[in-house]
């Protein structure tokens, strides 16, 4: 299938055939990870409210525990 790029009000971007949007589960509104892939492609994954929230919580620690943590990988 091939997508253009096309002007949606002050931005730009894709229109999903319905079709698409049918098969794959995609709703209106539902956020995406975009990674770039190597060759130029892209990639598309769902956003995980849950996983964002551990990866969140994750950095936080880090962030506080950062000399605890560096002294326990020697």
């Amino acid at each position: 299938m091939k997508l253009e790029v096309k002007r949606i009000g002050n931005s730009d971007g894709f229109i999903l055939p319905c079709e698409l949007m049918q098969r794959l589960d995609i709703k209106r509104g539902q956020n995406f990870h975009v990674t770039e892939l190597a060759g130029g492609g892209l990639q598309l994954l769902p956003c995980d409210p849950d996983f964002e929230a551990t990866m969140e919580a994750a950095d936080e620690v880090t962030d506080e525990y950062r000399d605890a943590l560096a002294t326990l990988a020697k």
